[in-house]
């Protein structure tokens, strides 16, 4: 259950960002179709969604600011739903981490303007070949208080743009090194007003986006994604735990309802949930989800001890639309093709068979 809301099981779809929206940031029939392939995760958190254009980061990442991407998001959730499914969308700003300026000329926008690590961005889009790879960020200028405020307003209008197509929850995502993560290091937040200094006040901006999206949106089924100490696109800080046990205590206060806990270092070789949940569990009282670098039988191991309520898949995902039903036989698990991650079109993205399509291709062989 999250918030009345029953789910089928407790293997989550992670938010993967794809490429695969118009340029325009209008989702795809192509994403339709995948994410209803995909329809038997407990809850599919739909990938990072840009909720204004200042938010602008991956090309053909979607967006949900303009009628036409609101209408597309709406026609994919009816057809999840429609195939027995549950679906969240990720809310997402990515402040610094900008290459693309196709959409939006002006500098990206960032809590302080730090621009001296900026080759730690990662941030993909086509060069001149039309080839998606990983690109150059371009330089971000501070925010404005005005600007601080127009942004915190843009995560309520997506919440409520995310309400009227239907989503069944909603996640900002807090983790990574996006907008939020840059509020919470000190390192990217040098700023001395009401938005930065202590850890309380380097949190405030996180919690006053989820406060906008709450109030437009059922809060018991409004999450958050942190990573509190991943040092991903440079949102570095030394002693991150007084800032992000000051938000989460904020958080559960405020009623909200689950937390996803990124753990972005295993990428390196760095596992840090074990000190993830002991941060957060004294603090919150909601449901709690596990990502990165878990395997099923870990995942089993987790659950079972009543460490986290779910866990939430990346990979394994990308190319085993059935994941509860492999988890339930103990595989096999297809490898994905990592070169088709990001953009192009179904090649990789929707062609991976299930069992049962393995199954009927041997048998008609």
């Amino acid at each position: 259950m999250l918030g009345g809301l029953a789910l089928s099981n407790r293997i989550w779809m992670a938010p993967l960002t794809r490429s695969r929206a118009t340029p325009d940031r209008v989702p795809t029939p192509m994403m339709t179709e995948h994410y209803v392939q995909r329809a038997s995760s407990g809850l599919i958190i739909a990938e990072a969604t840009n909720v204004a254009p200042q938010s602008n980061a991956w090309e053909c990442a979607p967006g949900i600011f303009r009628p036409e991407q609101i209408a597309a998001w709406r026609s994919l959730v009816t057809a999840v739903h429609a195939a027995g499914g549950r679906i969240a969308l990720q809310l997402w700003h990515g402040g610094r981490v900008a290459a693309d300026r196709s959409q939006n000329p002006e500098p990206p926008l960032s809590p302080s303007g730090v621009n001296d690590n900026i080759e730690a961005v990662t941030v993909w889009g086509r060069n001149e070949e039309g080839i998606f790879r990983k690109m150059a960020a371009v330089p971000s200028r501070a925010m404005t208080l005005g600007e601080i405020q127009s942004t915190i307003e843009a995560f309520g209008l997506a919440a409520r743009a995310a309400r009227e197509a239907g989503f069944d929850a909603l996640q900002l995502h807090g983790a990574n090194g996006y907008l939020p993560h840059q509020f919470m290091s000190p390192y990217l937040n040098r700023r001395t007003d009401a938005y930065g200094g202590s850890p309380e006040a380097r949190a405030r901006f996180a919690i006053e986006a989820l406060e906008a999206i709450m109030a437009e949106f059922p809060r018991d089924r409004v999450g958050l994604r942190i990573s509190p100490y991943a040092t991903f696109n440079g949102a570095l800080d030394p002693d991150p735990e007084p800032a992000f046990r000051h938000l989460v205590q904020a958080l559960d206060a405020r009623g909200m309802g689950w937390l996803e806990l990124a753990d972005t270092n295993f990428w390196s070789g760095q596992f840090d949930r074990d000190r993830m949940l002991a941060l957060v569990k004294p603090v919150f009282r909601g449901t709690l989800v596990a990502n990165g670098g878990i395997d099923p039988d870990t995942a089993e191991q987790l659950i079972a001890s009543g460490a986290v309520d779910a866990v939430a898949f990346g990979r394994l995902w990308i190319a085993n639309p059935d994941l509860p039903e492999r988890i339930r036989m103990g595989g096999p698990y297809t490898k994905s093709i990592t070169r088709r991650f990001y953009g192009g079109g179904p090649d990789g993205y929707n062609d991976y068979p299930t069992l049962a399509q393995e199954k009927a291709a041997k048998s008609a062989a």
